[in-house]
């Protein structure tokens, strides 16, 4: 098993090809194997699973995406470790469960929410708030692609720094340019963070690539968006210094995995404290 390991989830929804086209980008720059997990919800409802009028041939359906993003993703990669396996169990909980040892977890931005509606459409969501590491959440749309920047939303956190060093490497590693903004609410926000501030974060960090600066006021989510139409990837903390107690997933975070239209990456607080208390 490969030192390093990006993990996909699957469920045979159009946008999981997204997510293994991109994983394999990522994991030819990281030197890394993939891992294609795909979560099988029916024995938590107790149905039965063989050929049956209720739900005929559950477990060999399940089988069968498996073995389909297997193949699609071996062609893809003929020269990269790629393992693929069926998991019992919800997609939050079990995909939860693979970030503690995977260095990415990815998915489709609609697929893990399409199976039994609610049930599981919360599971980008669940992931970006608790997973142990950084995720990313690809696009359906074939432009996913198409940006020619890494977009670093930084406001002097614990969270912002930990994606500045994520959104500089990644730009690095893929040879994209960067781009760090910092949006101030207002320009008497006691935690404002000044253009100083920002010159400092990102100068303190030289081996990252030359990035573009920018320092605005208005609405933290909209300036990101904006400032996002030309990005390859987007980089946010899950919460940073607007966050409140409890809030695992802030606003801005939670607006920007909505509507960005390229990926997204989320760097968890989870992620955090796994980073900073190290097993």
């Amino acid at each position: 098993m490969p030192e390093h390991q990006i993990v996909v989830g699957i469920n045979g929804a159009p946008d999981c090809e997204n997510a293994i086209r991109w994983a394999i980008v990522e994991a030819a720059a990281r030197g890394a194997g993939i891992r294609l997990v795909h979560a099988f919800i029916w024995p938590e409802f107790n149905v039965p699973l063989g050929p049956s009028p209720p739900a005929p041939g559950l477990r060999a359906n399940a089988d069968k995406i498996v073995a389909d993003s297997l193949e699609v993703a071996t062609k893809l990669a003929p020269d990269i470790p790629i393992t693929a396996e069926r998991i019992d169990g919800f997609p939050s909980p079990v995909l939860l469960r693979e970030s503690h040892t995977a260095d990415l977890i990815v998915i489709g931005s609609r697929g893990l929410g399409r199976v039994l509606g609610l049930l599981a459409g919360s599971t980008g969501l669940d992931l970006a708030a608790g997973a142990q590491c950084p995720v990313i959440i690809v696009r359906h749309e074939e432009t996913t692609n198409l940006g020619g920047r890494v977009v670093i939303g930084y406001d002097g956190s614990p969270a912002a720094e930990a994606t500045l060093d994520f959104g500089l490497a990644h730009a690095r590693q893929h040879q994209l340019a960067a781009r760090v903004i910092t949006v101030e609410s207002s320009p008497d926000d006691h935690r404002r963070v000044t253009r100083h501030d920002l010159e400092q974060a990102v100068e303190s960090r030289r081996s990252g690539p030359v990035a573009e600066l920018i320092h605005v006021t208005g609405h933290p989510a909209e300036e990101l968006l904006r400032q996002s139409s030309d990005a390859r990837l987007v980089v946010v903390g899950a919460r940073g210094r607007g966050g409140f107690t409890g809030m695992l997933l802030g606003s801005v975070s939670q607006a920007v995995l909505q509507q960005a239209p390229c990926p997204v990456a989320v760097i968890p607080q989870a992620a955090l404290e796994t980073s900073e208390h190290p097993q």
